[in-house]
């Protein structure tokens, strides 16, 4: 397939602009696993929960609500849903999230969400994982996580704004109306083989990518 160059000239010269951000970003996402506990792994998970069809800043905005009363550790789902009001479907998100408490939790009912993550295996190891074992997560959702506790470089979050943005640069034809596991993985081999033939690395492409349509560099 031949790359739209014309395009990917402008979205050059954005990278230029912005990659002093994008590297400080990747580089607070690294931190986060590198100096956070289990609370803090388990947040940015409990985040990605939140995300699918919702605004990540409400999303955010919801979670930081919800660690800062302490519902998201021990909140029931009518508590948690009175916090959700930002988000879409936000009964069946309560739900995920109290599932996920006793899924990231170890004998003792105490969060163990770094330690059980770091048990995994490598990247896909991690991901397949997450994708089978907690509800409300799929691809894209768990790459988002692993790539908010720094482990992007090798993955992609196949969201809306990636997916018309790899249209427009000539990297896939359309973006699928659905996405099965073999279109993700179809889509992420594409996008990482262009990675490594433009010299922008993986998750930097990711952030640029973002930025062209939301305009920020979030998470």
């Amino acid at each position: 397939m031949e790359y739209i160059e014309d395009f990917f000239s402008e979205v050059k010269l954005i990278y230029e602009e912005i990659k002093g951000s994008v590297e400080k970003r990747l580089d607070d996402f690294k931190n986060v696993w590198l100096t956070g506990n289990d609370i803090d792994i388990y947040v940015e998970l409990a985040f990605c929960v939140l995300t699918p069809q919702s605004k990540a800043r409400n999303a955010w905005g919801a979670i930081s609500k919800l660690r800062d009363d302490f519902l998201l550790f021990e909140g029931s789902e009518e508590e948690i849903v009175d916090y959700l009001n930002v988000v879409r479907f936000k009964n069946n998100k309560a739900k995920n999230l109290v599932l996920l408490r006793d899924i990231m939790s170890d004998n003792e009912g105490i969060i163990a969400a770094k330690h059980i993550v770091d048990s995994l295996g490598g990247v896909h190891e991690k991901r397949e994982w997450l994708v089978e074992n907690i509800r409300g997560i799929g691809y894209k959702e768990a790459s988002h996580f692993l790539r908010n506790v720094g482990f992007g470089d090798e993955i992609a979050i196949l969201d809306r704004h990636i997916l018309k943005n790899l249209v427009k640069l000539g990297v896939i034809k359309d973006v699928p109306k659905t996405i099965t596991r073999k279109k993700y993985m179809e889509i992420e081999s594409k996008m990482l083989k262009y990675s490594d033939e433009i010299g922008i690395p993986m998750d930097h492409l990711d952030l640029l990518l973002w930025y062209l349509e939301a305009g920020e560099i979030f998470k």
